[in-house]
């Protein structure tokens, strides 16, 4: 790509999209197209033609999708996967109607099957039954890899996939009911650290810019300094602890988006579809032990209560750990170390950017 090439980024207000929105910037690329959903909505065939035959984008990141947490994806599997499958459909169709030059298409670790082998490699895909509370979108995900496939190999494109693991970053959600792990855990944290110090001005201030969900933002009297803590504790945080689900016995992935971005350019700019194959998986190759991330946040944020666990909750899956052979092969690593990041998005978070 040259620094002036018409780049289309669909998605560029999430957490990722945002993510690679920067680093294209930071990198100086000058022509970078972007729509909000109001905009354009990407479900919409002709809409997504019209946008594609109108702007002729040159290159096109497809970072746009429905997402959520299990909770919502148990909930609304229907919307999932229609709205997941018409985005990837629409806007990789269009962009081989329209002589892209080459498309990167992002997806999930959620693609792989529920007892794929650990480290999970990309030759696991499709070998085995899929995660049922996420199976609607990693359906949809694992069509787009496959449709990729496709028309690279009948039509000539250049369009590679990547599978990124869990993300982490600016743009995050800190709904407690919708969030994922690291900024739900560490918001309770900065709210129970808030409420040992009695610092109900702080958490005022948050509680009026994000939810806590779970319906308790409805009932919640923010004069009240007695509501507030009541509130609080129904979330798990409290004065003297922080209650969490599970045994912390389980282990975790994170990558900050950051480097996810700094990788998805680095293959952009580098790579084509039959160096990488089918798809790349977007990981440091290695994952933490909850409860060694948990007592890492705690240290970070400064709380100095203790960590309590909830063992009626579920654990969840003991282990999800993405291969890192094929991208280091590559020639791409991250670097940003789990210690540094959630150290950079604790301050993002408190200062009000995250």
């Amino acid at each position: 790509m040259e620094k002036n090439s018409k780049i289309y980024l669909a998605g560029h207000t999430g957490l990722v999209g945002s993510a690679i929105h920067r680093k294209l910037l930071e990198s100086g690329y000058t022509n970078i197209i972007t729509r909000t959903s109001n905009e354009l909505d990407l479900t919409r065939q002709s809409d997504v033609e019209k946008f594609f035959m109108e702007e002729k984008p040159e290159y096109v990141i497809l970072a746009a999708a429905k997402v959520g947490g299990i909770l919502a994806n148990s909930t609304y599997p229907a919307e999932f996967i229609y709205k997941n499958l018409m985005i990837g459909l629409n806007v990789i169709h269009s962009a081989y109607k329209y002589g892209v030059k080459k498309l990167l298409n992002l997806g999930s670790s959620c693609i792989y099957p529920k007892n794929a082998p650990q480290p999970m490699r990309e030759e696991a895909l499709l070998s085995g039954s899929l995660e049922k509370t996420n199976e609607a979108y990693a359906i949809a995900k694992i069509s787009m890899i496959e449709l990729c496939k496709f028309y690279n190999k009948q039509y000539g494109t250049n369009f590679i996939s990547v599978m990124p693991t869990n993300q982490y970053g600016i743009g995050d959600n800190f709904d407690m009911e919708t969030a994922h792990l690291l900024p739900m855990i560490l918001r309770r944290f900065y709210l129970a650290k808030l409420l040992s110090e009695n610092n109900f001005d702080r958490i005022r201030a948050d509680l009026k810019k994000r939810k806590l969900g779970f319906g308790i933002d409805e009932k919640l009297n923010l004069d009240d300094d007695k509501s507030i803590e009541k509130a609080l504790n129904k979330i798990g945080a409290f004065r003297d602890k922080v209650v969490l689900w599970g045994d912390g016995s389980v282990y975790r992935e994170l990558m900050c988006s950051d480097d996810l971005a700094d990788a998805c350019l680095y293959l952009m700019e580098t790579k084509n579809f039959d160096e990488i194959g089918d798809f790349v998986n977007i990981t440091a190759g290695n994952d933490i032990k909850l409860s060694k991330l948990f007592e890492l946040v705690k240290d970070t944020v400064g709380f100095t209560g203790k960590i309590e666990y909830d063992k009626s909750k579920p654990n969840g899956t003991f282990r999800k750990l993405m291969d890192d052979k094929r991208i280091k092969k590559l020639g791409w690593s991250p670097k940003i170390d789990i210690r540094n990041g959630i150290k950079k998005f604790f301050n993002q978070y408190k200062n009000g950017e995250a």
